[in-house]
């Protein structure tokens, strides 16, 4: 509770603070009423007189007396405005604080007093010798009344030992309060111990959290209230709820994230494969109070093989295969790592010792020249229009049922094109899909495009990006003339959204 004690010290210095100041002020309250009397003495009568001889129409009383009296003015509103007359109250010269009106501590001794008496069962009394001196304070400085009152209360609760109540802020946001201070301990020590592992070497609140001892508050939080407010999110929304239409990349874009960050967040996720409904974490929490941790570790990693480049004129420029596979090595490595809330936010390598050298890996890469019906790796609509199915289960003839494409409209006869550049290696009709076009991609990756009017191109043709394959129909198990556009890899289907711009 290392933060509890800086707030206990930081209250003793401020109270030790006051005793100063108050020795001070009643050493200099003297001198202080002395020159304000002299203040008003003197240039109260000057004012007055520039006043009588400008309202008089006496010559002498130009613009520059006006300025005089202008400037007399504005330091008496100045003084009035920041500066109160006020009382200085001690309790057995103990300083209670400087107040505007004197009514203020008679009404807080006379609620202290009441709720002493019932609480101890018998008549209770604020005792001591209070006393008030006038002073001129800055209105900034005046006590308030909760505090005066505290003050009481802090007499009373030495005598019953039952009034105290703990408040919780954390970074001067006011989180509750709560009665039970050993409770409140244990809690604060267990959001610790949450994080802590056999490798801590520290455990922080990345906060700055004070308890504050207080007297009648009204709303008292249970501990279990308490736990549940630190915790509280305020980072807003931490999940998002696939909807028809969403792929990976869009939804890591609309909540301003990396794909990789995402993946991260999401670990056992298919990114090819969302459904509608499926439920992603987009946001890290961000908890009321923090706890950063740091760990000293020690554990092994491997060292990536070099690689050796060999040319290869009989593939194309791009495309590589490795020739030998070399064997990775192995290091040891000493790190200081930090945790936000079980989260690493920064890794510092100590040092590293090799266990193992890695051997290298020799890779054959092309210098041929591409022809146009090459793949390029990625994707274009085949047709644009708009989605009337999307990718995952639907509703159609009646029926639930898994679609394994999109369906994009578009009106009878129109081009129906290549995707990407590869092979056509179906071309002809085929049961639901109607007269069907499968292109073969240079990776193995297939696309198809179903429901065609009629077919432009035939098997083994090598076609190139952009190019007309088909145009479009309502051919096979079709509700309208539109493309079903399809994306297998490794002959299993995957949505067509996640690859296409």
């Amino acid at each position: 509770m290392e933060n509890v004690m800086k707030e206990h010290n930081q209250r003793g210095e401020q109270s030790a603070g006051w005793g100063e100041r108050w020795a001070q002020f009643k050493r200099r309250a003297p001198l202080y009423r002395r020159a304000l009397r002299e203040w008003g003495r003197i240039h109260g009568r000057r004012i007055a007189h520039q006043l009588h001889n400008a309202v008089a129409g006496n010559r002498a009383a130009g613009p520059a007396y006006f300025l005089v009296c202008a400037a007399a003015l504005g330091v008496a509103l100045t003084l009035t405005t920041l500066y109160s007359p006020s009382y200085a109250v001690t309790l057995d010269g103990e300083l209670v604080g400087v107040v505007a009106d004197a009514e203020m501590v008679q009404e807080a001794i006379q609620t202290v007093e009441e709720t002493g008496s019932t609480l101890l069962g018998r008549d209770y009394q604020v005792e001591g010798d209070l006393e008030y001196e006038f002073a001129l304070t800055l209105r900034s400085d005046l006590t308030s009344e909760r505090d005066v009152q505290n003050y009481f209360y802090q007499q009373l609760d030495s005598v019953s030992g039952e009034l105290r109540q703990y408040q919780v802020v954390v970074d001067d946001q006011i989180v509750g309060t709560v009665k039970d201070e050993d409770a409140l301990e244990e809690l604060l020590a267990d959001f610790k111990d949450r994080y802590t592992t056999e490798n801590t070497v520290s455990a922080e609140f990345l906060d700055t959290v004070s308890i504050l001892p207080v007297y009648q508050v009204e709303d008292l939080m249970t501990v279990r209230e308490m736990e549940e407010a630190l915790e509280e999110n305020q980072g807003g929304s931490t999940t998002y709820t696939v909807v028809a239409g969403d792929t990976f990349n869009a939804i890591a874009y609309a909540n301003d994230m990396s794909v990789s960050d995402l993946q991260a967040l999401n670990p056992g996720v298919d990114i090819n494969r969302l459904m509608v409904g499926d439920v992603l974490n987009v946001k890290e929490r961000t908890p009321v109070l923090s706890v950063q941790t740091v760990e000293e570790v020690t554990y092994t990693q491997a060292i990536a093989c070099p690689v050796e480049e060999v040319e290869d004129s009989s593939m194309y420029i791009g495309d590589s295969e490795i020739l030998t596979q070399g064997v990775e090595g192995e290091e040891q490595v000493s790190a200081t790592v930090t945790y936000v809330n079980g989260q690493e936010t920064e890794r510092t390598i100590n040092s590293t010792t090799t266990l193992r050298e890695p051997t290298t890996t020799v890779m054959a890469v092309g210098t041929r020249e591409k022809p146009r019906t090459a793949s390029t790796g990625s994707y274009q609509w085949p047709i644009y229009g708009r989605i009337t199915s999307y990718f995952g289960g639907r509703y159609i003839f009646g029926s639930y049922s898994y679609h394994s494409g999109i369906d994009i409209s578009a009106s009878y006869g129109a081009a129906v094109c290549a995707a990407d550049g590869g092979t056509v290696t179906y071309a002809g009709y085929r049961g639901s899909y109607g007269n069907l076009v499968v292109i073969t991609h240079d990776n193995g990756t297939q696309t198809y495009y179903g429901h065609n009017s009629s077919l432009t191109v035939s098997v083994g043709d090598k076609v190139y990006k952009g190019q007309q394959v088909a145009r479009a129909g309502s051919t096979g198990r079709s509700t309208g003339v539109h493309c079903h556009f399809e994306v297998r890899v490794n002959g299993t289907s995957v949505n067509p959204l996640s690859y296409l711009p």
